[in-house]
């Protein structure tokens, strides 16, 4: 069983109506504001209040965060994501998000990606909806993303920078690099934002790559709307969310059904093989890769040309993030050059919990036939403690999930 869902951007779309959508839909609130408090943080609160869109009853999610430090550079933002420990498909999803955006508001600016200052995106506000949204598709166990045209605006509109056409440059930067389609509607406002518009680029695309187009089959669990700030005359001015769930989608699966194997998730393999780098720089390489946002990094020894030994860096990501991780394999490696192949991955469902042992926390992933403990976690309690590693781990993963003495 499948769990998709599918957004009808008929009237555009923003952070806050996609967030507001999924918790009409039944995301939890308390898990929302549960994985927001894990960011390094203060002074918001997130509220939701009912209400009507030219007759259509909506959530709307409210933001209120005095937030004195409006403009923040992508490799903040990405710090704050990965520090706060959110589990892997949530920090993927967030970091994607906001990766699309530096990647595009560089272009614009001509400034490279981690040097990036977000404005309206880099506002407090904005995080906790991108955040926000990720975890309520958790809440929701989400594990595919649909999304229809997504409608903009005509005219002009006032952003950070000024006056800009509509839409906006930003916008149309992240349609244009993910190849998702567009309807115009005759309206002198910003129907899209670029924080909606980068989620539903960088989500959708779990449905083999290309997850635009109509409501996929299946059978609907529960639907959401998400209300924005304007109440316009004529046009509701909401996004609506529709949660499917399916054995298998409908769209894109013909060679998974021919070949008796479910489709898989896609994702670009980068490598590049090098000569010159030590062993510390190619250890330094694969941690700044997984904190670029891979999935995975290693490097395999190889033989080049000639009998020289050498190495091949390899990096998994999904394909949103792939032109960040590949700016870090080169930058970090010193390669002159790198080659990447699209492929699928079938990551198995897991679960997280926390065990103790000798009184320290030990995090542990829970899957269908094992369970692994946290190796830092380990090996901190093995430092603290003198119990050797071995026992730590053998300990934390024979527990139940409760203290340990």
């Amino acid at each position: 069983m499948t769990t998709t869902a599918w957004f009808h951007c008929f009237n555009g779309v923003a952070g806050d109506m996609t967030l507001g959508a999924l918790l009409d839909a039944g995301a939890d609130l308390g898990d929302v504001r549960a994985a927001i408090e894990r960011l390094n943080i203060s002074d918001w609160a997130l509220d939701v209040e009912r209400t009507q869109r030219c007759g259509i009853t909506a959530a709307r999610a409210i933001v209120t965060a005095p937030d004195l430090v409006h403009h923040r550079r992508f490799a903040e933002v990405r710090g704050i994501v990965v520090a706060a420990d959110l589990g892997r498909r949530l920090t993927d999803r967030a970091l994607a998000a906001f990766s699309v955006l530096a990647d595009v508001e560089g272009a614009i600016h001509g400034t490279p990606p981690d040097d990036v200052e977000f404005h309206e995106v880099g506002s407090l506000d904005a995080i906790v909806d991108i955040v926000g949204s990720c975890a309520a598709l958790e809440s929701l166990g989400v594990e595919q993303v649909g999304c229809s045209p997504i409608t903009v605006g005509a005219g002009t509109f006032t952003a950070a920078h000024g006056v800009l056409p509509n839409p906006g440059p930003a916008v149309l930067g992240l349609l244009a690099r993910a190849g998702a389609p567009h309807r115009s509607a005759p309206v002198d406002l910003e129907l899209a934002t670029p924080t909606g518009v980068a989620l539903m680029t960088t989500l959708a695309g779990h449905i083999d790559g290309r997850g635009f187009g109509p409501m996929p089959d299946g059978v609907v669990r529960s639907i959401g709307y998400g209300a924005g700030g304007r109440d316009l005359v004529g046009r509701p001015n909401v996004v609506q969310v529709v949660v499917i769930d399916a054995a298998v989608q409908a769209s894109g699966h013909a060679a998974g059904r021919a070949s008796g194997v479910t489709a898989g998730q896609p994702v670009r393999l980068l490598e590049a093989n090098v000569d010159d780098a030590t062993g510390e720089v190619l250890a330094h390489t694969v941690s700044a890769l997984l904190a670029a946002g891979a999935y995975d990094a290693w490097v395999t020894p190889i033989v080049m040309k000639k009998g020289r030994p050498a190495h091949t860096v390899h990096a998994l990501c999904d394909p949103a993030v792939a032109d960040a991780v590949a700016a870090t394999l080169v930058a970090e490696s010193g390669t002159f050059g790198l080659r990447g192949t699209t492929i699928e991955r079938w990551p198995q469902a897991r679960n997280q919990d926390t065990v103790e042992v000798e009184g320290y926390s030990v995090r542990r992933k829970i899957g269908a036939v094992r369970v692994k403990a946290e190796f830092d976690d380990a090996a901190e309690v093995a430092r603290v403690t003198g119990l050797p590693l071995r026992e730590v781990l053998r300990r934390a993963e024979g527990a139940e999930p409760s203290t340990l003495g």
